[in-house]
């Protein structure tokens, strides 16, 4: 049974930083494609920051620059360090999976930056 349990967020400051952890049980993390979603209420969920199997990297134009996806084996987490924060990242910010044929989701953690 995989689960996927997400931390870190909170309210912060127009240019503060927060770090988020999505903690995974079941195989090894590194072995999938494992990425950072959000959502902000009326629009679609958005692809924010994504690593694979073999390392490759990407992220949402919007963010490259100041945010960073990581991943520890040894703890079997993924990171998502976030800097320079604006109010328009304001989001519930989801951890997710694709390990075929499935795929799976955390919680969410509610992010707010604001003055």
């Amino acid at each position: 049974q995989v689960q996927l349990l997400e931390s870190g967020g909170g309210l912060v400051q127009p240019g503060g930083s927060l770090r988020l952890s999505c903690a995974a049980s079941g195989s090894a993390l590194e072995r999938n494609t494992m990425g950072w979603y959000r959502r902000v209420p009326g629009k679609e969920r958005e692809l924010v920051a994504q690593i694979t199997g073999s390392g490759t990297i990407y992220y949402v134009n919007s963010v490259k620059g100041r945010f960073t996806v990581s991943r520890d084996a040894a703890k079997n987490t993924l990171y998502l360090q976030m800097n320079s924060l604006k109010p328009e990242d304001t989001a519930v910010y989801y951890c997710h999976r694709n390990s075929p044929p499935s795929n799976y989701w955390g919680q969410g953690t509610q992010v707010t930056v604001s003055s």
